[in-house]
């Protein structure tokens, strides 16, 4: 039977000291990268899995994050839990998941002090019901990663895209083709929505840039981002007496919900409508029509999230706090530019 393969196994043929690899395997930032990629490379090849649970009980860890997010039925959040969990595991850590609902109390559990006593050594949080003065008053101690519209106070990090520039840029997308009542839905004017509030600048930007004027009766708001209100507020827009000829959804969920009432009245996306999304969830990619939408780059805000966390996690001395930016771009789909027709055989 093969005998397990062990540390010094891996220091041994990468040529480096049993700490070296344990730094490395840890995640620590005190290696550099060119001894990182070596012992990485001893480690692949010899098929070296350390041993978690006692390197856990070494450190006095849980060996478990918690991943805390407003809602699990949204596909947004979903899609990025797949990715959290994927990074997490390979780095020997369990995820915790927990649906806040926004409930700010509920938050504020999560990050208040002494809340490591419940079995996890650090949170990636996406709050809704806290606004940034609320997020300041975390538990300085506990490694904490943010994402979505929320600004670093010095310690923790955070991590989205930029929201104004990325509406501008659909809002664009739509202005593009000629459509001039441009409608928004999604808008939420108050303390902790602060990421419409900025897809609602990064929209009336568009505008101001061309020397257009925003009509306000054309920007709706909504307590939430999924279908049914973006059904609701669509039929709102229809009833008007000078509808849209264009909408920018907050959500690529609203865009659905927007897509299904203009169906259902008999006008035809994109040619009496043309709509676009937010998010780039599966749903949209298979919908009917394929809905055009800002893709963020989940994949990238997840791994990054989990890296700094257990950055945070291994680190005696909390590093400096960071603000990364993911990237996004615009996926033009038939919601927008309608359907190719292949050509004739």
């Amino acid at each position: 039977m093969r005998r397990e393969v062990t540390l010094r196994d891996v220091a041994e043929l990468a040529g480096v000291s049993s700490r070296t690899v344990s730094n490395v395997v840890n995640g620590y930032a005190n290696v550099t990268e060119r001894t990182r990629v070596r012992v990485q490379r001893a480690v692949d090849e010899l098929g070296y899995r350390p041993n978690v649970l006692a390197r856990n009980l070494a450190q006095g860890r849980s060996g478990q994050i918690a991943l805390v997010v407003p809602y699990l039925d949204t596909p947004y959040f979903s899609e990025l839990l797949q990715s959290v969990i994927r990074t997490a595991r390979a780095r020997g850590y369990n995820v915790l998941i927990d649906q806040t609902d926004g409930d700010p109390e509920h938050e504020r559990a999560f990050i208040a002090h002494g809340s490591r006593r419940l079995l996890f050594d650090g949170v990636i949080f996406s709050p809704l019901g806290l606004d940034q003065q609320a997020l300041a008053d975390h538990d300085p101690n506990l490694p904490l990663v943010i994402l979505g519209e929320r600004t670093s106070d010095g310690t923790f990090d955070h991590i989205g895209i930029d929201d104004v520039a990325a509406s501008r840029e659909a809002t664009e997308h739509l202005l593009d083709l000629g459509r001039r009542r441009v409608a928004a839905i999604g808008d939420q004017p108050y303390a902790t929505g602060e990421a419409a509030q900025r897809r609602t600048r990064g929209f009336r930007e568009a505008f101001q840039a061309r020397g257009l004027t925003v009509r306000e009766d054309l920007i709706i708001s909504t307590p939430r981002f999924n279908r049914k209100d973006g059904a609701q507020a669509m039929a709102h827009l229809l009833d008007l007496e000078d509808p849209p000829d264009a909408v920018f959804c907050y959500s690529d969920l609203v865009a659905l919900g927007a897509i299904r009432t203009l169906v259902s009245r008999g006008l035809r996306v994109p040619d009496d409508v043309a709509v676009i999304g937010y998010d780039d969830i599966e749903d949209g990619r298979y919908s009917n029509p394929s809905v055009t939408t800002i893709s963020p780059d989940k994949e990238m805000i997840a791994t990054t999230a989990v890296e700094r966390l257990l950055l945070r996690i291994g680190s005696s001395t909390p590093p400096p706090a960071v603000e990364l930016r993911a990237p996004h771009r615009l996926i033009v789909r038939e919601s927008t530019a309608g359907r190719v027709t292949p050509p004739a055989r």
